[in-house]
């Protein structure tokens, strides 16, 4: 009976599941902690790159969400809404706080790579990053959901809490920034063509919009 029980709540819609957890049902909210627990903790570390402090973040981010679900109107997806709140909780942590950051690539979950055009390949990927932790939070936010969320601007909206057309802006801006910055660092030109414009296939890639 219990494997049965379980079974249904992983066919349920996060909505459904929202619905029981305001009926009294917490194994719901546990339910819906596990579909999102990921995807939350992998956007923390876009912004805190440290990993206890974005599991922090992501425990937080999950008390709030279960403290405020009467305020979840439906209006956008749940996802959307915790993305929302792990971003604020994110900013609110940078704000309170001084780290001393570690690299992100620390949870990554595959394979290191070995070959040496993997290699050069990685070394691209964090000089990229590293400007992108030097965007303005907005920028950056619109880019990281953009890019490595792969979420629509209508979604991007909704989590930054702004129009439709600012969220665009916003990731505009952060791709015209890493492309000024692309431009003018020669070394950072010569490996990206080495590995077949890693830049140049990220701007192909995401700056057209629906």
């Amino acid at each position: 009976m219990k494997r049965e029980i379980n079974q249904d709540l992983t066919e349920k819609t996060d909505q459904q599941l929202v619905e029981e957890v305001r009926a009294g049902h917490r194994a719901s909210f546990s339910q819906l902690v596990k579909r999102h627990q990921r995807g939350m903790l992998r956007l923390s570390m876009r912004f805190v790159k440290d990993l206890d402090v974005a599991q922090d973040v992501v425990q937080d981010a999950f008390i709030k969400s279960y403290e405020k679900l009467n305020m979840f109107e439906g209006r956008a997806s749940f996802k959307s809404w915790l993305y929302q709140i792990t971003v604020n909780t994110a900013r609110n942590k940078l704000r309170e706080n001084r780290y001393d950051f570690s690299d992100i690539d620390d949870v990554q979950l595959s394979v290191a790579p070995t070959a040496e055009r993997k290699l050069v390949h990685a070394a691209v990927s964090d000089m990229i990053q590293l400007e992108v932790d030097r965007l303005p939070f907005k920028q950056k936010t619109a880019l990281v959901l953009r890019v490595y969320e792969d979420l629509s601007f209508s979604e991007i909206a909704e989590i930054m809490e702004c129009p439709y057309d600012t969220a665009k802006a916003n990731y505009r801006h952060a791709l015209l920034k890493l492309k000024e910055i692309f431009e003018t660092q020669h070394e950072l030109k010569r490996w990206t063509e080495d590995v077949g414009g890693f830049f140049m296939e990220l701007n192909n890639k995401y700056v057209e919009v629906e």
